[in-house]
């Protein structure tokens, strides 16, 4: 036996041993047992995984898909996400971890640049109305902080000719805002005395395990352990005191209390097989991820700091043009409308949970910020549709053009508080290309542009008047990918 061949049987068996034993003390013997086999190369792979872990970790994200990217991997962005039926790297696990076994033992590491632009504006139709209880000034307000790093790597390691383990990095969409204390009369948007928005940051580690069932098929499945922060400001309006709603569970856990974080997991499965020549049929489902709460924000969010993370599913094709090209198109659904503290509507549980009765409030607690049917974002599910084509313009290059088109999450009914959350993106335009370094190395790049979306709808609490959310994004990526 040969040292390559002696190499996939130890990383075949140990991994099996790994997976099936139940004692986390046999587990760390095992994980023992493979660093002591790692050669300086493979050290410095766990070197850069962790570099980009800590990375990821101060690294906000934001939102493309409502709370989800646009792709994943530099290859994948670049077909504006569309690919589940089309492995190119070990990012592929990020959409469908039944690739890992078609993309053999490779690295990939690369980052984005990434430029969300998001503002509201306020108008000044409140004109005759009632007093309102709330309006904002009018004006156009910006959202500071423009230019983000957000990394992300991936390894794959094929146990045999037929089986792969991988890990791969990633971050998720999701929201980040940061208004200026000089808003709303210099009152902060919220009148919360300072500056507003929120900050979401998510780290997910995806262990895979992949298959080939026959000649033309494979299925694939993998952990997800997911690690989030997040930190609201300049929400004290919400909370208990004098000039205030009074409408939070938990005043003292609703906001300016620094970063919280939360853990959990879910599952990723997956499933491929070319049905004819040319022809490729995939699909993959993601679990709803359990995650703990946000106890720092437990008057907040619903269910006392609940932020799951929705279950998606996709489904696709990718058709051979040509022996050059290839045509690619995905379906993909994500469930808002599972996880309480995205989903629940803002009103009327506001004006339920209001203490001043005389004012029109129900003083329900139950109804409270904070609380299982406690006000939240609003968003609805959402089905987005992607498209892609790429082709190979001689041996060294290979070029892509993506489209995407998902439907609004946010009704216009739900625009006060997604001031805070402005996923009002629908369409995505996409290039990219990779070039070959050697027979070996290639580097990848993808370009994206979200073009400018508004969502208008009326200030529940302003008598009248409407509020404009307004977002346009773009997003740089390269990255490198060494075989092995």
């Amino acid at each position: 036996m040969n040292q390559f061949s002696r190499q996939l049987f130890f990383r075949q068996r140990v991994f099996k041993k790994f997976l099936f034993t139940k004692s986390f003390f046999t587990q760390s013997l095992l994980i023992k047992s493979i660093l002591t086999k790692l050669s300086v190369t493979q050290l410095s792979v766990i070197k850069l995984m962790a570099g980009v872990i800590i990375l990821m970790l101060v690294a906000p994200v934001h939102a493309t898909n409502g709370y989800f990217g646009h792709g994943y991997g530099v290859k994948n962005k670049g077909l504006a996400g569309a690919g589940v039926a089309l492995p190119q790297d070990a990012m592929i696990a990020a959409t469908n971890p039944a690739g890992m076994v078609y993309v053999g033992d490779r690295m990939d590491i690369g980052a984005a640049i990434f430029s969300p632009r998001r503002k509201y504006t306020a108008d000044n139709s409140i004109g005759n109305q009632p007093t309102p209880m709330f309006p904002l000034t009018p004006e156009t307000v910006e959202s500071d902080k423009e230019y983000f790093l957000i990394p992300h790597f991936a390894r794959n390691w094929m146990l045999d000719t037929n089986s792969s383990a991988g890990v791969t990095v990633y971050g998720n969409g999701g929201m980040n805002t940061d208004y200026p204390a000089s808003a709303n009369g210099g009152r902060g948007t919220y009148a919360g005395g300072k500056g507003a928005g929120v900050d979401l940051s998510q780290l997910f580690i995806n262990l895979s395990y992949a298959r080939k069932l026959g000649q033309s098929s494979a299925w694939g499945a993998g952990l997800i352990l997911a690690y989030q922060q997040f930190e609201a400001t300049g929400l004290a309006a919400f909370g208990a005191g004098a000039q205030t709603f009074n409408v939070s569970a938990s005043p003292d856990n609703l906001t300016d209390n620094g970063r919280d974080s939360a853990t959990g997991y879910g599952l990723k499965l997956g499933w491929q097989s070319e049905l004819t020549p040319g022809l490729t049929l995939a699909a993959s489902y993601q679990s709803e991820m359990k995650m703990s709460e946000f106890d720092d924000y437990s008057g907040l969010f619903a269910e006392d700091g609940g932020f799951d993370i929705p279950s998606t599913w996709t489904i696709g094709l990718a058709y051979n043009v040509s022996s050059r090209s290839t045509f690619v198109l995905d379906v993909q659904k994500i469930m808002y409308s599972d996880i309480r503290s995205i989903s629940n509507p803002f009103m009327p549980a506001l004006f339920q949970c209001f203490p001043n009765t005389n004012a029109g409030g129900g003083n329900d607690p139950t109804k409270c910020l904070g609380t299982n049917d406690g006000s939240g974002f609003g968003w609805e599910d959402i089905t987005v549709v992607k498209i892609g084509y790429q082709w190979q313009a001689g041996p060294d290059w290979t070029w892509r053009l993506g489209y995407s088109k998902g439907d609004q999450p946010i009704p216009d009914s739900e625009v006060l508080f997604n001031i805070l959350a402005p996923a009002v993106i629908e369409e995505h335009v996409t290039f990219g290309f990779t070039t070959l370094i050697n027979p070996t190395s290639e580097f990848n790049f993808s370009f994206m542009y979200a073009l400018n979306n508004k969502v208008t709808g009326p200030n529940p609490l302003g008598s009248g008047q409407q509020i404009t959310l307004e977002m346009d994004q773009f997003e740089l990526a390269g990255s490198y990918s060494m075989k092995f």
